[in-house]
């Protein structure tokens, strides 16, 4: 009898952490390069004019908005309408051109002017060009990897590869702490809603935005600052 009842141990030992492991490798694909089903511009029901699918990549360019689009006046910033997302992991892969400009906002809500007054945004830029192609000095809270006008990466562990290459980007949001990741190392780490937070919050550009960070669940959102932009394999595991 107790050799039984250690068999039986045994296996829902083993069950539980096959079930843990399964749970662990749930990954949600948002774009896997066929489809842009859950994609829709901001404040909006479809997929403004200048993105769509080319060679399995989610692809924004002047070229592809067609002339009937000209006077389109909606957000060109584009969310993942299906679901919203409290705590996760987000992982996708981005490029950019020369002087290029982008990001990715969480915990977004709609019914905004735009996304940055109210969802935080993992900022994406051409370091190296940028200030030379736009005659602008950037702060470090601009660069690629900061939390937007916020929390600035770590140059010592930044890499950011070439013009034309791929990168890889990953945001682990918890309550107790963010991670922000590019091209697998860890360049930035902060606690949400700390104080610190609240003072920088308070403090700085976004003191006169009252709904900034404040939701604790949104959409996953990209924005389009006007160059081109190119993303793939972005998927998001709820935590």
């Amino acid at each position: 009898m107790k050799n039984f009842f250690l068999v039986i141990v045994i296996c829902l030992f083993i069950s539980c952490k096959q079930a843990s492991k399964k749970n662990a490798s749930e990954w949600i694909s948002l774009f896997d390069g066929t489809s842009l089903n859950g994609w829709r511009a901001y404040n909006g029901d479809e997929m403004p004019p200048g993105w769509m699918i080319i060679d399995s990549v989610l692809t924004f360019t002047t070229d592809q908005i067609m002339e009937e689009d000209y006077d389109y006046k909606g957000s060109r910033d584009i969310i993942y309408g299906a679901s919203e997302f409290d705590n996760f992991e987000l992982y996708l892969e981005w490029k950019i051109p020369k002087g290029g400009n982008s990001g990715i906002f969480y915990h977004l809500k709609e019914g905004y002017d735009g996304p940055p007054e109210v969802a935080p945004e993992y900022q994406l830029l051409d370091d190296k060009n940028y200030e030379e192609v736009h005659n602008y000095q950037l702060k470090d809270w601009q660069k690629t990897g900061a939390d937007y006008a916020m929390y600035s990466p770590d140059t010592s562990e930044k890499i950011l590869n070439p013009i034309g290459e791929w990168n890889s980007s990953r945001i682990v949001f918890t309550p107790k702490r963010v991670d922000h990741w590019l091209n697998g190392r860890k360049v930035l780490s902060f606690i949400p809603w700390s104080e610190d937070w609240y003072n920088r919050r308070n403090s700085g550009k976004w003191s006169g935005a009252p709904d900034y960070a404040k939701y604790k669940t949104g959409f996953i959102g990209l924005q389009d600052h006007g160059s081109n932009l190119y993303f793939r394999n972005i998927k998001i595991k709820k935590l």
